[in-house]
């Protein structure tokens, strides 16, 4: 499709433009960056840079203090912990601020193993007590981690997001990843163990220059001046780390009663230019946050509208509405979870699309999160909700223009969206609705652009799920969308493409996959049973699925 102006894609693919959303057009910088090993290499580079005066930022859903940014680990030659170098910035005169998630009992109770919190808290006591191994020095980031608690009971701070200032100049960055060393990891995917599988972790972030980075900047900056205000909560502190989730009786408090209440003022940004391209920074939060100490009225943050921000939802919902030829969706969950809201689910607006003609591919993971539970193998089939509230509400044509995809032995970790090749989304929000209404809090990157930088992200990705390499001769076949939409579903190929193309090595020419990790999903079996009989045209549409 040939690309419009940009106004046409601002006013098409982004949600109307708020003074507490803006609209950065031509003059913010947005990069992909696919997979840990290369956002942590960037990491890592930032930080040795690092001057007096300069500073960095830090929001995470988790953290293990010992994580080496180069993947090097402890007792290897040149191993460092991000901790440490850290620490050293901090005694040179550098800002460094780190924010993790906590949440409301698990905050206040912290033997309690509700997911990454309680691994946080023992992270947080870590990285306060360091001394940096090339300074003579005591702790030098003993005020500067907080455990962030505030948010719904059954909702969590997952906002993913790390800001640099060198020199006054920012550069964010906006994804999935954490500052865990599960997460280092790269194509082919062959790094990782889980148990006697093989395992990989994919996943995505954007860095952002210009007013979109400093739009980052603010929200650690209200998660952080939000946190320095929570009420005091309490853990036990007379034992090692391996008793710490036994209560000892006596109390500290959980988060250093002297951390610094704001952060320095921001320099004016210089020119980042970026012709023909939009970025927007999103946000979800839910309303009433945390308890008063006393009683339990609700308090709310000062800069939440009563009606909580889901501003992440309205740019997904505006840009899934918009499609006009495909939606590319990565993504570790595509079913709802507690805490979620029926006003906020996005199945009707893929729905929607299936109808129009849009082809809606969905890539989820062929392995599980460890930290999920339960068997690490992910069976290939369709979750319950996209099923019935997609594929089973639509006529036999239209859901033919939906597939789910799963790849083998990988987590895919992803929260990315892609539109006609002219809208990405890379951030930290799930696809369902939990993430979308705020219940899990959430900060995603959004781009529109009259240029080819969405379609080389998706030779990119689309490239290193098929285990090819992307030299010259393959690039043009997965750049031209007609032949690359054929990857997915054989009918979507053109006339006159031969109908293996994508299916065996040499077509097209320079295809040369290493291995097949696409695994179609599926009805289930008991599905197919239960329902194969009253609905024929349901047995047709599964067959429809396979490569």
């Amino acid at each position: 499709m040939p690309h419009a102006l940009l106004t046409d894609l601002i006013g098409r693919y982004l949600p109307p433009a708020t003074e507490a959303c803006p609209t950065f057009t031509e003059n913010s910088r947005f990069a992909p960056i696919i997979d840990g090993a290369s956002y942590f290499a960037e990491l890592a580079g930032h930080m040795a840079a690092l001057a007096p005066g300069d500073a960095v930022y830090i929001a995470g859903y988790q953290a293990d203090p010992h994580l080496d940014l180069t993947g090097r680990t402890v007792g290897e030659a040149g191993y460092r912990s991000f901790t440490d170098v850290l620490a050293e910035k901090a005694a040179d005169g550098v800002d460094v601020r780190i924010v993790l998630s906590a949440a409301e009992y698990s905050g206040g109770v912290p033997w309690l193993p509700v997911g990454p919190f309680l691994a946080n808290t023992l992270a947080a006591r870590v990285i306060r007590a360091w001394k940096p191994s090339t300074r003579d020095s005591g702790p030098t980031l003993e005020n500067r981690v907080l455990l962030d608690w505030s948010g719904p009971a059954l909702g969590s701070n997952h906002q993913k997001l790390v800001v640099f200032s060198h020199g006054g100049v920012l550069t964010a960055y906006v994804g999935g990843l954490d500052l865990s060393p599960t997460r280092f990891d790269h194509a082919p995917h062959r790094r990782l163990r889980l148990g006697l599988h093989r395992w990989g972790w994919h996943d995505a972030a954007a860095r952002l220059h210009g007013p979109a980075a400093v739009r980052v900047r603010e929200t650690f900056q209200f998660r952080w001046q939000n946190t320095t205000a929570l009420p005091p909560r309490f853990l036990a502190s007379n034992l090692p780390p391996e008793y710490f989730h036994l209560y000892s009786g006596e109390r500290v408090v959980i988060n250093p009663p002297d951390a610094p209440l704001d952060l320095p003022p921001v320099a004016e940004q210089p020119s980042h230019p970026a012709e023909g391209t939009a970025v927007q920074v999103v946000r979800s939060y839910r309303p009433w946050s945390l308890y008063r100490r006393r009683g339990w009225h609700r308090m709310r943050r000062a800069n939440v509208v009563r009606a909580g921000i889901q501003e992440v939802y309205h740019a997904m919902a505006t840009a899934i509405g918009a499609a006009e030829r495909y939606i590319y969706l990565e993504d570790q969950y595509f079913h709802e979870a507690p805490g979620g809201d029926p006003r906020f689910q996005l199945y009707d607006a893929l729905r929607s699309a299936a109808r129009r003609g849009v082809k809606v591919i969905l890539v989820g993971s062929g392995r599980k999160d460890p930290t999920d539970g339960g068997s690490s193998t992910v069976a290939p089939v369709i979750t319950h909700d996209l099923r019935r509230r997609v594929l089973d509400r639509l006529p036999d044509a239209a859901r033919r223009n939906v597939v789910m995809y799963r790849i083998d032995n990988l987590t895919v970790h992803t929260k990315l969206m892609l539109v006609d090749d002219v809208f990405a989304s890379i951030g930290s929000a799930n696809f369902f609705s939990r993430s979308m209404v705020g219940t899990d809090s959430e900060i995603t990157s959004t781009l529109v652009t009259t240029g080819g930088l969405v379609r080389d992200l998706r030779v990119t990705l689309w490239g290193e799920h098929l285990r090819t390499p992307v030299g010259e001769q393959l690039a043009p076949a997965l750049a031209d969308l007609d032949t690359a939409l054929g990857i997915w579903r054989r009918e979507w190929l053109p006339d006159g493409q031969p109908p293996q193309t994508w299916r065996r090595a040499g077509a097209p020419a320079g295809f040369a996959p290493t291995e097949w990790v696409l695994t179609p999903a599926r009805y289930s079996p008991a599905v197919l049973r239960r329902e194969g009989r009253r609905r024929p045209g349901l047995l047709r549409a599964e067959r429809g699925i396979s490569r």
